[in-house]
């Protein structure tokens, strides 16, 4: 059984994986650049998966976490000589790098305060995704010069 405090960082987390389906599929039909658009696409199936997670938890289920993990991640984007970067798509990468970068670190504070170790495994699985996923985001931004490490 979850306390009330699990249970509110438990639905605080569920709002948030929501809110990264509903961006990740609205960026994707923005999106201009194929490859962003499957990534943006992939991360969203990710984001749904943690979504229904998160509702097996606060349905008292123990989740198994054996089937997900199957990461995409982003196959060192280049940006063709002569091409133009789409700044509007640069922003929509941007915007989504924050946010993973947000809710990465609100599952610092939910695994901290949660009593089960299962359902811990299951948010460090699902945390661990969500880096992933920023890592990707990173990758296609700065192999485009929009995220210069200098």
């Amino acid at each position: 059984m979850i306390s009330q405090k699990e249970r509110m960082l438990f639905q605080d987390q569920k709002s948030h994986e929501e809110m990264c389906v509903e961006k990740y599929t609205k960026y994707a039909n923005e999106a201009q650049d194929q490859e962003l658009k499957q990534l943006f696409t992939t991360h969203a199936s990710h984001e749904k998966q943690h979504f229904n997670t998160l509702n097996e938890i606060l349905n008292g289920q123990t989740p198994a976490m054996s089937g997900q993990g199957q990461q995409m991640t982003a196959q060192n984007p280049t940006n063709p000589s002569g091409q133009t970067v789409n700044q509007n798509d640069i922003s929509l990468a941007k915007d989504m790098l924050t946010t993973e970068k947000y809710v990465s670190g609100t599952y610092d504070t939910v695994i901290f305060e949660c009593q089960d170790h299962n359902i811990r495994q299951a948010l460090n699985h699902i945390q661990k995704e969500e880096q992933q996923h920023g890592e990707d985001l990173f990758n296609y931004l700065n192999s485009r010069g929009a995220y210069p490490m200098q």
